[in-house]
């Protein structure tokens, strides 16, 4: 089966865009090398974009809400709670930069049981339950640049039966997919290329 993934959810007017794209200049000073998931170090080998933190908080946290909820009750029915830190990722990908092949979440990322041989007891209970363990489950980004803007730098998924697509570079494209698609970003080439990237999380898969 191949994991749903839909687009085009939004039909957000380029003016709308230009006005968040406005009021977030100011992270344009915090960008930072980015990092891969579950690694702290930076990774050029795997991806190389630079990337700033949006709070959830900030009024776009409460519109791409709305997006992500309306896709999921569309597309998906997963159990959700909330976009993953509480915060957004802004991010830049000048000429050169890419991201290759990944996914966003699998059941390598959620703690492994570690159950006592004869007795059933799970040493990890207090993590997986009472902590209440969330994984991620959808992932979405918003396209900020238009298409003219730059050159390469297309996000392509494979689904499960190896069938390549690209997703469309239109400005103000809500892009909504499950976090186990396989997925990347490809070289750009030129111009720059800007996104808000970010996660939801939902209990553990059962």
């Amino acid at each position: 089966m191949a994991f749903l993934t839909t687009w085009n959810m939004t039909d957000l007017p380029s003016e709308m865009i230009d006005i968040l794209e406005e009021d977030i200049k100011k992270f344009d000073n915090c960008q930072d090398k980015s990092k891969v998931m579950g690694n702290d170090e930076i990774a050029p080998k795997i991806r190389n974009s630079k990337n700033a933190w949006i709070p959830t908080e900030h009024w776009i946290g409460g519109w791409i809400w709305y997006y992500i909820q309306k896709a999921n009750r569309e597309n998906f029915l997963y159990d959700l709670y909330d976009i993953d830190g509480g915060n957004i990722q802004y991010t830049h990908y000048y000429p050169g930069d890419y991201y290759t092949w990944h996914i966003d979440g699998d059941i390598s990322t959620t703690f492994k049981p570690e159950i006592k041989p004869g007795t059933g007891e799970n040493l990890r209970d207090d993590q997986t339950f009472h902590k209440g363990e969330c994984v991620r489950k959808l992932s979405f980004s918003l396209q900020l640049s238009d298409a003219k803007d730059y050159r390469g730098g297309e996000v392509e998924f494979v689904n499960t039966a190896g069938e390549r697509y690209l997703a469309p570079k239109q400005k103000g494209t809500l892009i909504v997919f499950d976090s186990r698609t396989k997925h990347r970003v490809r070289t750009v080439k030129s111009g720059l290329r800007k996104s808000l990237v970010g996660w939801v999380v939902g209990p553990r898969w059962r």
